[in-house]
């Protein structure tokens, strides 16, 4: 399960490589940290997402919201007791967690990165003192997007992003899943597609990926 990504990148930079140019100053930098973890039970954090705006003839727009779609779970100790828990990765798109959102379009988005990892199945720290990771990024995309949902909370808006079976690159690292990452020429089709044709594009990715052990630097895109 991917719970740790990057985007290192300015904010302009990753909506034209969304398609849309922003009238947004070039030296404007990504408003939430670059490396981003899930919310947890004490701690909100913040990702960026690229969704179609409500207004007029509806152009893409960028909005920071907590990642993980909240809901509650029996405690293992109390089972009457309830714990908050915030779910990152959209698998079984037929749960009633999900079907609402994939169903609108409205409710679909795009989750910029430029680096995402999977747990190194070795184990350790890595070079950055924290877990060891196996990183992966797209050569010919620098700024790629992940297939993402969103919704409405009592606590702001909150995404998490679509997974699907791993390509032949990422399954000897994480054989159970990796993030559905969309192709530019998908962007539309899942941001104002039907329900069917969004669910066609969860797929392995089929194009050339980069693997390394080593944590990515703090460079920016763009």
């Amino acid at each position: 399960m991917c719970n740790r990504y990057r985007l290192s990148a300015k904010q302009a930079a990753v909506m034209r490589a969304a398609g849309f140019d922003p009238p947004y100053p070039e030296e404007e930098n990504h408003p939430v940290p670059r490396e981003i973890f899930p919310t947890g039970k004490k701690t909100a954090r913040h990702g960026l997402v690229v969704r179609l705006s409500a207004q007029g003839n509806r152009p893409l727009e960028p909005v920071a919201m907590e990642w993980g779609f909240p809901t509650q779970v029996p405690s293992k100790r109390d089972p009457a007791v309830k714990l908050d828990k915030y779910v990152t990765n959209a698998r079984n798109l037929a749960s009633s967690m999900w079907r609402p959102s994939i169903a609108s379009a409205d409710r679909r988005c795009l989750v910029p990165f430029t680096h995402f990892a999977e747990p190194h199945p070795e184990g350790g720290m890595g070079d950055d003192g924290k877990p060891r990771q196996m990183w992966f990024s797209i050569p010919d995309k620098p700024i790629a997007f992940f297939a993402g949902l969103w919704r409405p909370t009592g606590l702001g808006d909150a995404y998490a992003f679509v997974t699907t079976a791993p390509n032949a690159i990422v399954s000897p690292w994480h054989p159970k899943a990796m993030p559905a990452i969309l192709h530019p020429r998908d962007f539309t089709t899942w941001l104002d597609g039907s329900q069917d044709e969004a669910l066609a594009l969860v797929r392995p990715y089929d194009g050339p990926m980069i693997e390394q052990v080593e944590t990515p630097g703090d460079e920016l895109v763009g």
